[in-house]
């Protein structure tokens, strides 16, 4: 989701950058015993004030969900943050959300990311 997009009045961005945690994510044996780090990016485009997405409450359901969840897959890790936010924030227009694992391995940065207009 680019920065530079024109938010219309009324309409505001809360922007999560590399919120950073250990976690079991993965589907290699030491990925299910082992934690890795875990770092991730999210914007998030509503509308009304009145109804603000606190940010500090989209950065706990990120953590918690995927630690309690221990996914194998980013892609699922992904899919779950995705249907619990549009539960909690109906009023949420756009979601970029993007999971890295930055030490798994070593000459490359790796993730998933996606971007949904709702």
């Amino acid at each position: 989701m680019k920065s530079e997009k024109i938010m219309e009045n009324g309409e505001f961005r809360i922007v999560i950058e590399e919120l950073t945690f250990k976690a079991i994510i993965g589907i290699l044996e030491e990925e299910r015993v082992n934690e890795q780090l875990v770092v991730v990016n999210c914007k998030i485009d509503y509308e009304g004030k009145e109804n603000f997405i606190n940010y500090a409450e989209v950065c706990d359901l990120i953590q918690n969900s995927i630690i309690e969840n221990k996914f194998k897959l980013i892609e699922e890790a992904v899919e779950f943050i995705e249907k619990k936010l549009l539960e909690k924030y109906s009023n949420m227009k756009t979601l970029y959300l993007q999971i890295k694992k930055p030490e798994i391995l070593k000459n490359a940065l790796v993730g998933v990311e996606i971007l949904r207009k709702y």
